[in-house]
């Protein structure tokens, strides 16, 4: 895709990823890649506006009823979606009712008028990408689908094998790192037809594996501060998410 548009608004949607886990900064709160794109967007266009209406935690149906509605109203000239994986990493997970939901979505998104994009999302090396493999690829042949119908830009993340490495993710092994981040926000700028800064999908110097020992160390700390929460919130039905407003609910002129 190669365009000269220049976008003066862009509302993001979505969840933990849109949010920005895990690219922290120093005051305790997240970045990411909505936030970085929004920056270089700023920096083309005086008076851009930016909202990210993203909560962690979020599944699609959440996302559609709360978030995409807001979103459409703003009428922003570029529009980011990105959901489904916090469903379709549920071992229950109904695949069609998720791509339904998410098609929903987003149609509705797709009225506001802007340039609507997709993504179909990382997944990182390691056991439960390949559990949840043919649940990820059935949501993005739909996305792909759905894409076509509206004239959105789909990123496509999963092919990447930069991504797939797990040195772009962060300890609790569900979310981008800072470097995974700043190479989502590359990518989507490239997809808009941006000129290139960097190669976003560059492999990674090759590295000696950790050992044995600091393996299994990793493990049971990765166990202990990220995989029991998770069940415990699994189990008693909390979300993350629960109670957070959306990272920047209004659309207004962007500030660092």
């Amino acid at each position: 895709m190669e365009t000269h548009a220049r976008y003066t608004s862009f509302v993001a949607v979505g969840d933990s990823f849109t949010e920005g886990m895990s690219d922290g900064l120093p005051d305790g709160s997240y970045r990411g890649w909505a936030d970085l794109l929004a920056a270089r967007l700023a920096a083309r266009t005086p008076g851009f506006r930016y909202a990210n209406l993203a909560v962690r935690g979020k599944l699609i149906g959440q996302i559609a009823d709360e978030q995409c509605g807001p979103a459409a109203s703003m009428g922003a000239d570029l529009v980011t979606l990105v959901g489904g994986l916090n469903d379709v990493l549920r071992p229950r997970c109904e695949v069609e009712r998720v791509c339904a939901t998410l098609e929903t979505a987003a149609d509705l998104l797709a009225k506001g008028g802007g340039q609507l994009v997709l993504m179909r999302s990382p997944g990182r090396r390691g056991p439960v990408l390949e559990r949840c493999r043919p649940r990820m690829e059935r949501l993005f042949a739909r996305i792909d689908e759905v894409a076509a119908r509206h004239g959105a830009v789909v990123v496509d993340l999963y092919a990447s094998q930069a991504l797939a490495d797990p040195r772009l993710w962060a300890d609790d092994r569900l979310h981008l790192n800072a470097e995974g981040h700043r190479r989502v926000a590359e990518a989507v700028w490239q997809a808009l037809g941006l000129p290139a800064e960097s190669d976003w999908d560059a492999p990674l110097p090759a590295a000696v594996p950790p050992a044995w020992g600091a393996r299994r160390a990793a493990d049971l700390r990765f166990a202990r501060e990220h995989l029991v929460p998770w069940i415990g919130r699994r189990l008693t039905g909390r979300s993350s998410g629960d109670g957070r407003p959306a990272k920047r609910p209004e659309l207004v002129p962007y500030e660092a």
